[in-house]
């Protein structure tokens, strides 16, 4: 347990904390309105060549959200690319957890400050620690002991959306804070990057919004590479795609042999509708399937 002091107050650290001074501050986060006039941090931001993508989205995460998230961040893997994200419980932990198991950095903007007995939510000053100790860092611009209040959220997002190159909205509600931070990208002149979801579900409401508003619909890692700047190689886009297939869609791409309406593919499926529709969706995010005219096809 580390011991500090600022201005004349002792706080007890679960890690190390230095304080930015506006002049060391990144560039990025001094132009945007509001700038920072200071920032706590634990650990290190990345190195000069890093491009920042943050990856947001709900608290209350479904299994296709979760699946998706971790697939897209793990085909950013060997990419200089740092997950932005604010710490919170669904889509925000994901993209941090999944950023660190694949060796990306990880860069958290709680909603609050960085001492332990107030960082939020408690339950992830674990995954706290091990963003800093992966060569990541926690990040606020609340003095250590503030406590998140409503207010903060959306003040820690233009920090979130001001850093990166682009924001990455994986499920949003109609009325979700999530789209605060797609709105806040887009008043910053940074990219908008959306997930579409089923059209039935309430999470994928926001995104699907966004998409129909002009942000980029992403279905694949190389989507958002792509959107990134990067140069994909399709040939190496399409052995990887391979090479990745699970059992669950093996058994998919035998069944479409032949084009199939959805409906009956799921019932040769022989699955709930639910998990059916989970899977497909990311089939098709993955690029391995597409529906057409009412109908499934496999891609390749």
């Amino acid at each position: 347990m580390d011991i500090i002091t600022i201005n004349d107050k002792i706080y007890n650290m679960a890690f190390d904390l230095k304080v930015l001074e506006k002049e060391n501050i990144p560039e990025v986060l001094r132009e945007i309105p509001q700038p920072p006039k200071k920032l706590y941090i634990a650990g290190d931001f990345p190195p000069e060549d890093t491009i920042y993508l943050c990856v947001v989205g709900s608290r209350r995460v479904t299994n296709y959200g979760k699946d998706v998230c971790k697939k897209l961040i793990a085909g950013l893997k060997g990419y200089p690319i740092a997950i932005v994200s604010g710490l919170a419980v669904g889509i925000d932990s994901i993209a941090h957890e999944s950023a660190l198991e694949n060796n990306l950095f990880a860069v958290a903007f709680p909603g609050s400050g960085i001492s332990e007995r107030v960082l939020y939510p408690v339950s992830n000053l674990n995954l706290a620690e091990k963003i800093v100790d992966a060569g990541g860092c926690v990040i606020s611009e609340f003095p250590p002991e503030m406590k998140a209040e409503l207010y903060t959220f959306p003040m820690r997002n233009r920090l979130m959306a001001g850093l990166s190159k682009a924001s990455l909205i994986i499920e949003a509600q109609e009325k979700s804070g999530t789209l605060i931070t797609a709105r806040l990208a887009l008043d910053y002149n940074r990219e908008v990057l959306a997930v579409p979801g089923p059209i039935n579900s309430e999470n994928s409401k926001g995104t699907n919004r966004l998409i129909r508003q002009g942000a980029t619909p992403i279905t694949s890692s190389e989507d958002i590479l792509e959107a990134l700047g990067f140069k994909v190689d399709q040939k190496e886009k399409q052995m990887k795609l391979i090479a990745e297939i699970s059992k669950e869609e093996q058994i998919v791409l035998k069944l479409l042999a032949d084009p199939q309406p959805r409906d009956d593919l799921i019932r040769m499926m022989k699955t709930s509708t639910a998990e059916a529709n989970t899977l497909l969706s990311i089939m098709e995010i993955k690029g391995l399937i597409k529906e057409e005219l009412g109908e499934i096809r496999a891609s390749f």
